[in-house]
């Protein structure tokens, strides 16, 4: 295969200082891999700005859906109602999941160029008191829309309701201080804006919230309240643990200290984002989600014309470089490109230039 550039909401195009930690074989059993699972767990808690008294972070294999579902079966129990926020295809994969939990739900859904009303969701939370919990997407993948986790966490607060909150697509690439929102789970990926490799997520939890969780869970290897006992001891993953990739995201979370923090890396994904809309639009390819609504996180983009052909779109631009994403939309015809990852202007330049090459060709 050619080395290309990912331009994709993860996996993503990540630095060879990460790809080289995997170049090494580790023992689970080991005290300096267990070493690195902490390590990973306290510089977690350190990004988010969650204190170590009041939470904890359990690390989970799989990919990110692995541990949203370990959250969703571990700690929503039968006498529970949760309300499912969903505007976009993830969103509606957690009512997949709680479907097939079989628990007892609500779901406020709307379309996906939308964002989630206060007034709505308050008058849904007032009517039904048997809810419990909210789940939501923060940036939702399937548009790129950014959700507004602000105002959700004050209505959890106030309506003293569990908050579960996706992050996968977001957390390491915009600012969350989850203690200060009062989120109680938070989870997230290791191939995202942390810029590692796929083969685990991670959930940042309430501890007064993660205790209640015991004998809930639905299944052994998803079991979040289990997880956390067992690396909570020394580190040490119950079954065994993805140690190339574990070393790998650690060596990431060095490089995005290094960098500067989330605040420089999310400066430089809206960077990203700034100058593909803006070059895209100057050949007729508008942003499907409006400026005010969009994540720097990946860019959803409406075909120019009903004559427009992604496949050919794809590899044309494939065959110089770069890797991007078709869409998910059901009422529109869509592809994506992902802002994040080891990506820099200049790589957003030449993706432009290669689209624009392209249009010039099919439009002559």
């Amino acid at each position: 295969m050619k080395n290309y550039k990912l331009l994709t909401p993860g996996p993503l195009t990540t630095t060879n200082t990460v790809k080289e930690e995997m170049l090494f074989d580790r023992c689970t059993w080991d005290n300096d891999y267990k070493e690195i699972t902490q390590k990973i767990r306290t510089q977690l808690l350190e990004l988010a700005n969650a204190s170590e008294e009041d939470y904890t972070v359990v690390l989970m294999q799989g990919s990110g859906t692995f541990s949203v579902e370990s959250v969703i079966s571990s700690s929503i129990s039968k006498n529970d109602k949760v309300l499912i926020v969903t505007n976009g295809a993830y969103g509606e994969r957690i009512v997949k999941m709680a479907k097939y939990i079989g628990l007892n739900f609500v779901q406020y859904s709307i379309a996906y160029d939308e964002l989630p009303k206060e007034e709505e969701l308050r008058d849904i939370i007032e009517k039904d008191s048997a809810i419990t919990h909210i789940v939501m997407v923060h940036c939702e993948t399937t548009t790129g829309i950014l959700n507004p986790i602000e105002m959700v966490a004050d209505l959890s607060k106030e309506y003293n309701k569990t908050l579960i909150i996706d992050a996968m697509s977001s957390f390491g690439g915009i600012e969350i201080d989850i203690q200060k929102l009062g989120i109680d789970y938070l989870i997230s990926s290791a191939n995202k804006c942390i810029q590692g490799v796929p083969g685990f997520g991670f959930v940042i939890a309430k501890l007064n919230k993660l205790v209640q969780c015991e004998g809930i869970a639905r299944s052994v290897s998803l079991d979040l309240f289990d997880q956390w006992k067992e690396m909570d001891k020394d580190g040490k993953w119950r079954f065994t643990s993805p140690t190339h990739v574990v070393a790998a995201f650690s060596k990431a979370i060095d490089e995005l200290i290094e960098e500067g923090g989330i605040s420089a890396r999310y400066a430089r994904y809206k960077n990203n984002n700034r100058v593909l809309r803006m070059r895209l639009k100057e050949v007729g390819i508008n942003a499907y989600i409006s400026e005010e609504n969009q994540s720097p996180i990946i860019t959803t983009f409406l075909f120019p014309s009903e004559q427009f052909s992604f496949e050919n779109f794809y590899y044309f631009i494939k065959e110089k470089g770069f890797v991007i994403y078709p869409g998910k939309l059901t009422d529109a015809d869509t592809f994506r490109v992902g802002n994040i990852g080891e990506i820099y202007e200049e790589d957003i330049q030449s993706l432009c230039n290669i689209i624009e090459e392209y249009m010039g060709v099919v439009t002559k």
